[in-house]
């Protein structure tokens, strides 16, 4: 797309192409990443249309949806590095604690245009990732928390789109800056179920129960209102992925396979001291059933992993004798393989 505005994304990047950067270092979310990848490929193509003197077209935002540790801080920096666009992350949580929310709010853009290297233009195509906005809520059966309402109102202006002064006399034009927002929101599977009951299409068998399924498991607008958002906040987020809880396999998958994986940097780090490390397969999978015990997903996947090579990595360089490193549980020694004195 060569009339697109000077630091827009590459256009030539499909859905399926980004999709096919993220797998490199995401595994799994299979759905999110193809909704996301869709969602962030038609941002920037009307942004790009509305550059050639085409219909403007109104921004849609995102809201993902899962559990602590299913990815979706990752996939956003993931797909920030496919996309090259400057990326900054926010606690909701954070904001509706403290009585100076636009203070906040600028400060996040500003850390935005630092990422962008002080380039205003490129700030503005970025992507903001707000996490834990489920948390702008009282507790069920009280009233809305007055500040996380007054935090959801604050957002309202610079998710849909809006010229903001700064307090150095800067402008930024949040209109092209993507929002995306993150929270558990646990207990929203009880309003769907109250909700949605989809029973009347008529199709082939298969057919008829993968759309039942896809439109059963849709978050509606209302339901974020019911589950506690205001209606002009929800409705600001119109495209919602879900992200299920990770499997074992997941898990498992999650510290072998990404090019940046647990594993990988770890097997780096002993092969730059001529040193091989092998990790049985039983390791990950205790590893993975210690992390779905904790509670938290992916991450604490990395903590415990990196406790299990601490005795290693402390031993190994100061006996340059050793070539090889075997663990074959996460609660025994691990192996260490010396060379022989010529």
């Amino acid at each position: 797309m060569t009339d697109s505005p000077a630091g827009l994304p590459i256009a030539d990047m499909t859905p399926s192409a980004i999709v096919r950067h993220l797998d490199e270092y995401v595994v799994g979310q299979d759905d999110a990443k193809r909704i996301l990848a869709v969602a962030v490929y038609s941002h920037y193509r009307k942004i790009a249309q509305a550059h050639a003197g085409g219909i403007e077209l109104a921004k849609s935002n995102v809201l993902l949806i899962g559990s602590t540790g299913t990815g979706k801080t990752l996939l956003c920096q993931t797909l920030s590095r496919v996309l090259g666009v400057p990326f900054v992350t926010a606690d909701a949580v954070s904001l509706a604690q403290t009585e100076y929310v636009n203070e906040e709010i600028e400060a996040l853009l500003r850390r935005l245009i630092d990422r962008a290297e002080g380039d205003i233009g490129r700030a503005q195509l970025g992507i903001i990732f707000i996490d834990e906005v489920d948390k702008l809520k009282s507790v069920s059966g009280q009233s809305r928390s007055a500040s996380g309402e007054a935090v959801q109102n604050s957002l309202l202006k610079i998710m849909e789109g809006a010229p903001v002064q700064l307090k150095n006399h800067q402008y930024i034009d949040t209109s092209n800056i993507l929002f995306i927002c993150g929270g558990a929101f646990v207990g929203l599977e009880a309003i769907l179920t109250k909700t949605h009951a989809f029973g009347f299409i008529s199709a082939s068998e298969d057919d008829s129960q993968r759309v039942l399924d896809r439109l059963n498991s849709r978050v509606k607008p209302t339901d974020l209102f019911e589950y506690g958002l205001i209606p002009e906040f929800s409705g600001r987020l119109p495209i919602v992925a879900r992200l299920p809880d990770l499997s074992r396999d997941l898990l498992v998958r999650i510290m072998t396979e990404p090019k940046n994986s647990v594993y990988n940097q770890f097997r780096q780090i002993l092969a730059q001291q001529g040193v091989e490390l092998v990790v049985e397969k039983t390791v990950f999978q205790q590893v993975a059933d210690l992390a779905i015990e904790y509670r938290v997903g992916a991450r604490s996947l990395r903590g415990i992993f990196e406790e299990m090579m601490t005795p290693v990595l402390y031993v190994v360089p100061d006996d340059p004798a050793i070539h090889k490193v075997v663990i074959g549980s996460l609660f025994e020694e691990a192996q260490l393989y010396r060379r022989k004195a010529p």
